[in-house]
């Protein structure tokens, strides 16, 4: 069994530097294994989380930031972003794809469903405020392969 790797980011709440994430989390995939296509699911997934928690956990309050740590286990990646907000809400309810393609929904709006089709676990954690997180485990290969 190999030692778990960590690694930790602290990143001010502003659009555009959830790339930071992504790329660190990329380098750490990539030094696994992961294939291409995994590494592009995480990046995707990370992109989403961070934005998140830049826009709804940090209002875009620039004052504030955003971490994000990375922790290597044998054949899987662990992601926690945390931010200074409270959480999701409780009555988050499932998108309508549909309505939101023919444009009768805010296209905005699928991210946490975005997240958890991408990644093999995602889990909110509802906190006071600085103690809110996401966690996600992706693996090299996805649980139904």
């Amino acid at each position: 069994m190999r030692r778990a790797n960590s690694v930790e980011v602290r990143l001010p709440s502003e659009l555009g530097y959830e790339k930071v994430a992504m790329s660190t989390a990329a380098g750490m995939a990539q030094l696994m294994g992961f294939s291409a296509e995994r590494i592009e699911d995480l990046k995707t997934a990370l992109a989403e989380a961070c934005i998140n928690a830049i826009e709804h956990g940090n209002h875009l309050d620039e004052s504030l930031y955003i971490s994000v740590e990375l922790s290597t286990n044998d054949r899987e990646l662990e992601i926690k972003v945390s931010d200074e907000g409270e959480g999701p809400a409780d009555d988050v309810a499932a998108p309508d794809i549909d309505r939101k393609m023919r444009g009768e929904e805010d296209p905005r709006g699928m991210g946490m469903f975005l997240i958890e089709a991408l990644v093999d676990e995602a889990e909110w954690h509802k906190g006071p405020p600085g103690k809110s997180f996401i966690r996600l485990v992706i693996r090299m290969q996805k649980e139904d392969e």
